[in-house]
């Protein structure tokens, strides 16, 4: 397979500041905490059309950083660190703003809290997969912590232990399924994760001799922070204040899910004459070399690389071309809004699978129609 012309590779780092790109929605909450009515559409606007119209205008950016370039890294753990106070303060503020407050009618409440449950996935769920994948049990409590929020716990083990390991193949649950739609895929994967990462954390008790209710099983950490953050839901608005709580954490896990859906969509890997299944390559995720939605998500949108080596730190990712990885025709927030359509969806994305099968498998005729 050819290889990528490094010479058309910048080498030079993304800056840590440009990173904090999402704290702009911060500001953009409280306002529409404060005032209501249509500012509490300046973050989907934001996220969504000026992104997309920024990528547009900026265009791609093949970035292929050096590892060692004099640059603390601690400039880049406090971007993430940082978030988790202010995804805290976002979250319960609005419900504040809710429950504490007349000015907003019911229409203006339930809307600000689907604008949150946004953040909480376009941002925090992101955030919380950079933290994941780090090696210290600080980073992944933090991770924790943002997944709680999103009454998600569950999704470290899923992702860590069963996504990086079996992506591609019919054991993913979210490696979404040639002319699977979106709703079908979402229906079918949140039972799928739970009980995948149920049955992975009681294989691992298992093999050390211990019952799952030991400890050591991260699952009562994932539920501890969710009913802390239920309860102190409904200390600020009742019963009503946990709704609206999972109302948002609803409207995150579909962003995850969603996210999830793109990135593997149609891309399978094949099974060998030993019966075990080909080792992950970059060909097996779509990637989006768009500067500015990869600035907004952290360099999630390099994803092949991401799969490579699942604890580099994100700004190391480095782009792919298209030579060597599939790439998606926008960033992920038009693909996303693209997701919900499904005849669009399906129109732009399954002759891309289709041209992908014969390039990266010309001599495979057949293929299964459950994949």
């Amino acid at each position: 397979m050819k290889k990528v012309d490094t010479a058309t590779f910048s080498s030079d780092i993304t800056p840590a500041f440009q990173f904090g790109l999402p704290y702009i929605f911060a500001p953009l909450m409280v306002i529409s905490w404060i005032f209501g009515g249509w500012t509490i559409l300046f973050v989907p606007i934001f996220g969504y059309v000026v992104i997309t119209l920024f990528d547009v205008f900026i265009g791609k950016k093949l970035i292929k950083p050096a590892e060692s370039v004099g640059v603390s890294e601690d400039q880049y753990k406090y971007v993430l660190y940082g978030w988790v106070p202010v995804q805290f303060f976002l979250i319960f503020g609005s419900l504040i703003a809710v429950f504490m407050f007349d000015h907003l009618t019911g229409t203006e409440a339930f809307f600000l809290m689907v604008v949150q449950g946004i953040i909480s996935g376009a941002v925090g769920i992101v955030f919380a997969h950079e933290l994941m994948h780090q090696k210290t049990r600080a980073e992944r409590f933090l991770s924790d912590l943002l997944m709680g929020m999103a009454l998600y716990g569950h999704f470290r083990t899923e992702h860590i232990l069963v996504h990086h390991r079996h992506v591609g193949t019919g054991k993913d649950a979210v490696t979404a399924k040639f002319g699977e739609n979106f709703y079908r895929f979402f229906i079918r994967v949140i039972p799928q994760c739970f009980l995948s990462s149920w049955n992975t954390e009681k294989e691992l008790l298992q093999k050390k001799n211990l019952p799952f209710w030991d400890f050591q099983n991260p699952f009562y950490i994932y539920v501890s922070l969710m009913v802390i953050f239920l309860l102190l839901s409904i200390l600020i608005g009742g019963v009503l204040g946990a709704i609206c709580f999972c109302l948002q954490a609803l409207v995150a896990v579909l962003h995850l899910e969603v996210v999830n859906y793109i990135e593997h969509y149609g891309l399978v890997r094949q099974k060998l004459d030993d019966g075990k299944f080909e080792p992950t390559r970059p060909h097996h995720s779509w990637n989006a070399n768009e500067y500015a939605s990869n600035l907004l998500l952290i360099n999630l949108q390099k994803h092949s690389d991401h799969h490579a080596r699942p604890s580099k730190k994100y700004q190391h990712l480095q782009s792919y071309d298209v030579d060597d990885a599939p790439q998606l025709p926008f960033g992920y927030p038009l693909m996303v809004l693209l997701s919900l359509i499904p005849q669009f969806w399906m129109k732009v994305m399954n002759p891309k699978v289709l041209e992908w099968r014969k390039r990266f498998y010309p001599d495979l005729k057949e293929w299964p129609e459950n994949l």
